[in-house]
C-alpha cells in the first residue's frame, strides 16, 4: 500500500510537469491550427485612439536616449501620442538627459521623484495624471507601459493599438526579441525559452483570448481597464492583465509589434533576477487564486494552472518525485525506480555541476546549459517563494547592467 502512494505520488509529479512543458504546449499549437483570424482592427491612422506611455526609470543613463529616439520615431499620429516619464530618484545622470529631451519636445512630461518607491507606485501616478491630462480629448485611451532597456521598431506602436477597436481588447503584449546572445553565460538558452513564451502566450490569445500575463517590457492597455497596481507588488505587468481578464477584458499578442531587448549573459545576475520575479510570481498566485482554482472550471482556470501554477509549483514537483523515486529505489526489485532515481539525481546535481566546470575550460554544451539552466529557475523559484512567506514589503530593486 505505501508503495502504491508513493508510485501515485512519483508519477503525479512526472504527469504534472510534462503537461506544462509537453502536453499543453502542444494542445495549443493544435487548437490554433483551427482558429481563423477574423480580428477588428483599426485600418485608417486617423482613427487610432489617444496613447499615454508610461516608463519608470532608475539610472537609465546608458539607455534612456535610445529608449526616447524610438519612441519619437515611432509611425504614429503625433498629436495623438504623448509620453510621461517619472525618474525613480535615479543618481546618475538620467534626470539631465531626459530634461534635455524635454525641452525639444512638448510631448514628454517628466517627473523627476525624490524618493525612491519602486516601479507601480510610479506607474500609477503617471497614470493618473495622463487620464486626467486626456480626458476629454478622445473616447478611447490607451496606455503604452514599456521598460526603458526594450527598443521598439517604427510600427510597433500602430500594431499593438489595431486591436483596441475590438471593444473586448484589453490588453495586447508586444513581440519581444532578444539580442546579443552568447554561446557563454546563459544567454542562448534564455533567448530559447523566451521565444517559446512568445509562441505560447499567442496561442493562448488565439485559441481563449486569454494570454495568461505579458512580458512586460512592451505592452498595451486601455486605460479604462487599468487597475493601480498595490505599492508591494513585483510583477506588475501580471497583475494589471489579469486584473483586466478578471474584469471581463481579452488578453493577446501581436508578433507583428516588434521591439527588442538584450539578453542577459551571467547566470548570477539572471538568477537574482528570477528570485524576485518568482517573489512576485507567488504573490499573484494568491491573489488571483479565483482564476485557477479549480483548474477545470473555464478555459482560463485551465491555462492560468497549465501555463503558471505547475510551473510556478515546479520545484515542489521535482522534491515530492525525486523522494518517493528514492524511497521506491531501496527496495532491490525495483529496478525502474532506481535507474530513474540515478537519471534524476544526474539531472539536478551531477550534469548542472559538468557544465559549471567545462565552461570553466571554455566548452559550452547547449544540452548541459539547457539543464543548468532549467535547474536555475526551479532554484529561484524555491527562493522566492521563501522570501514570499517572509513577506514583502516593498518592491525597490536594482536594475541589471544595461548593455
Amino acid at each position: 500500500m505505501t508503495e502504491l502512494i508513493l508510485e501515485c505520488f512519483f508519477w503525479s509529479g512526472i504527469l504534472c510537469f510534462a503537461h506544462t512543458y509537453l502536453f499543453y504546449p502542444f494542445l495549443l499549437k493544435v487548437l490554433s491550427r483551427s482558429k481563423h483570424n477574423n480580428a477588428q482592427v483599426f485600418q485608417n491612422p486617423e482613427a487610432f485612439p489617444q496613447v499615454s506611455v508610461l516608463m519608470s526609470v532608475y539610472n537609465e543613463a546608458a539607455v534612456i536616449g535610445a529608449k526616447l529616439n524610438s519612441l519619437l520615431h515611432l509611425d504614429y499620429p503625433p498629436e495623438k501620442l504623448s509620453i510621461w516619464i517619472g525618474s525613480d530618484c535615479s543618481s546618475d545622470t538620467t534626470n539631465e538627459v531626459l530634461a534635455s529631451f524635454t525641452q525639444n519636445d512638448p510631448r514628454i512630461h517628466f517627473f523627476p521623484f525624490a524618493q525612491r518607491r519602486g516601479k507601480p507606485p510610479v506607474i500609477n501616478e503617471l497614470a493618473e495624471n495622463a487620464i486626467r491630462a486626456h480626458s476629454g480629448a478622445s473616447a478611447l485611451h490607451v496606455f503604452l507601459i514599456t521598460d526603458a532597456n526594450v527598443i521598439l521598431i517604427p510600427q510597433t506602436l500602430k500594431e499593438l493599438v489595431k486591436h483596441f477597436k475590438n471593444e473586448r481588447i484589453a490588453v495586447v503584449d508586444a513581440h519581444m526579441i532578444h539580442t546579443g546572445a552568447k554561446a557563454n553565460g546563459i544567454s542562448q538558452v534564455e533567448d530559447q525559452y523566451i521565444s517559446t513564451e512568445v509562441q505560447l502566450k499567442h496561442r493562448e490569445g488565439i485559441v481563449w483570448g486569454k494570454m495568461i500575463g505579458p512580458f512586460g517590457g512592451c505592452y498595451a492597455v486601455r486605460a479604462d481597464y487599468f487597475t493601480p497596481v498595490p505599492h508591494s507588488f513585483l510583477v506588475d505587468d501580471f497583475f494589471i492583465t489579469l486584473k483586466a481578464i478578471e474584469r471581463g477584458g481579452l488578453a493577446i499578442s501581436e508578433l507583428k509589434a516588434i521591439c527588442y531587448e538584450p539578453v542577459s549573459h551571467e547566470i548570477g545576475v539572471e538568477y537574482r533576477r528570477k528570485t524576485r520575479i518568482s517573489s512576485g510570481n507567488f504573490q499573484n498566485m494568491a491573489t488571483f487564486r479565483r482564476l485557477w482554482l479549480p483548474p477545470w472550471r473555464s478555459s482560463l482556470h485551465f491555462a492560468f494552472f497549465s501555463h503558471k501554477i505547475l510551473r510556478w509549483t515546479g520545484p515542489f514537483l521535482i522534491i515530492v518525485a525525486g523522494l518517493c523515486c528514492g524511497l521506491l529505489a531501496l527496495n532491490p526489485l525495483n529496478l525502474f525506480y532506481r535507474y530513474s532515481f540515478f537519471v534524476l539525481s544526474a539531472g539536478c546535481i551531477l550534469l548542472p555541476l559538468l557544465d559549471s566546470v567545462l565552461a570553466r575550460f571554455g566548452f559550452h554544451v547547449r544540452l548541459l546549459r539547457s539543464l543548468r539552466y532549467f535547474l536555475l529557475m526551479n532554484m529561484a523559484l524555491m527562493e522566492g517563494f521563501y522570501n514570499y512567506l517572509k513577506g514583502i514589503k516593498n518592491n525597490v530593486w536594482e536594475p541589471t547592467k544595461r548593455q
